[in-house]
Formats: structure tokens, C-alpha cells, sequence
């Protein structure tokens, strides 16, 4: 049989903890190593036990999520954790950030269960995970304070279909629905993603949403 996922969970509230705890330990295929709350314990802890995925809160004392997140998944660390950010609404700046500082992906706390097994299961996969519902209005009502100041930036080193489907990324569609809107098949659209992600030196779609927001490929 398949090892589960081993995952630890981590949020200052502890209601919270032992509801995550609960959905996930009842699934045969998920497993909670550990669970804390606060960031400090929660990098302490994943550097010991090293989850296939860490469920991170924002807002925890000693440490915040987006520093520990940057301390276990951020660039330059060795062997980076995947992490799933999760948040209330209106602490969305605080995600946008946390996906800077290297996390996988985000869910918001009101989720359905079954939205956060998703997220974990596709987290733990290597893949991001981005509510496409929600993307365009969290990252982008922080485009103009992200964005460089003073001279253009660069323009990427994309060809010019390279560059579409890298605004379709930032618009939060999935690869199913940016081949229907180019008329691609989905294997085209997956090598472009691919040849975006290696050209931008980026680790997955959350950073290339990142990277087209902070750069201004996107309004």
C-alpha cells in the first residue's frame, strides 16, 4: 500500500487545530505527524518530522506563518517544504506574501472539508494550488504596491504565446480552460507552462501568478 500523506498542521487556535486534525486523520490516505501553534515550533517541528505538507495559519505568535513559511520553502533552502497557507479573507495581503515566501498554495479557513483533502493532496504532489475564484482579486488588488517603482522592468525572456498563457496563469484559469480559450490541446498548454516556468527560474504556477503581477503583465 501507498505511505500516506504525512502532513502537520499548524494554526494558533486550537478549535481550529483539532478540526483540521480530525478531517484529516479520518481520511485513510492522510496522516497528522504533528500539530502546533506557533511558527517558530512549526519550522522546529517540520525540520524534525519532515511532512510531505505543512498547513500553515498567517497569524501565530513567536513567528509568523510567512516567516516560517519563507524559512522552509523560501529561495535558496535546500530541500523545501511544501506548504499550504490557509487564512481568513481578509488577511489577504498577508497570503500574498506567503506565497512569495515560497508556499504552494492557499485555501481560506471556510473552505469545505472536502476543498482542504484537495488542497493537501495536490500540495503534496508537487503541483499548486491557486482558487481561481479568488486569485485575480487577492493578488491584484496589491498590484500597484507590488509592482516595481521607477524604470520598466524588463520584458521577460518569453515568446509572444508564452507571454499569453502566463496572463491566463495570473488570471487564475487552469490548463484546461487556457487550452479552450487558445484552442490548445492541454499537452501544448502543459510544455508552455513548462518552458514559462524554466525560462523564469520559477518552482510552480504560484510563483509565475507572482512574477506576472509583480512585473505588470497583468492589470
Amino acid at each position: 500500500m501507498t505511505a500516506p500523506i504525512r502532513v502537520l498542521v499548524c494554526d494558533d487556535q486550537a478549535l481550529i487545530r483539532t478540526g483540521f486534525t480530525t478531517i484529516i486523520d479520518a481520511q485513510p490516505d492522510l496522516e497528522v505527524v504533528g500539530e502546533c501553534g506557533d511558527g517558530r515550533t512549526a519550522v522546529d517541528l517540520a525540520r524534525r518530522l519532515k511532512p510531505d505538507v505543512v498547513v500553515m495559519d498567517v497569524r501565530m505568535p513567536v513567528l509568523d506563518g510567512i516567516e516560517a513559511t519563507r524559512e522552509l520553502a523560501g529561495a535558496g533552502v535546500a530541500d523545501p517544504v511544501k506548504v499550504l497557507v490557509v487564512t481568513t479573507f481578509n488577511l489577504d495581503e498577508y497570503v500574498y506574501e506567503a506565497l512569495r515566501a515560497g508556499a504552494s498554495g492557499f485555501l481560506l479557513k471556510d473552505a469545505p472539508p472536502p476543498q482542504l483533502l484537495h488542497g493537501i493532496r495536490t500540495v503534496a504532489t508537487g503541483a499548486a494550488l491557486l482558487a481561481p475564484e479568488v486569485t485575480r482579486q487577492l493578488v491584484g488588488r496589491y498590484a500597484a504596491r507590488i509592482r516595481p517603482t521607477g524604470d520598466r522592468p524588463h520584458d521577460p525572456p518569453l515568446t509572444p504565446r508564452e507571454l499569453e498563457v502566463l496572463r491566463l496563469i495570473a488570471d487564475g484559469l487552469s490548463n484546461s480552460e487556457i487550452a479552450a480559450t487558445l484552442v490548445l490541446s492541454q499537452e501544448t498548454v502543459k510544455t508552455y507552462v513548462s518552458r514559462i516556468l524554466t525560462k523564469l527560474d520559477l518552482r510552480d504556477r504560484v510563483q509565475a501568478v507572482v512574477y506576472a503581477y509583480r512585473n505588470g503583465l497583468v492589470t
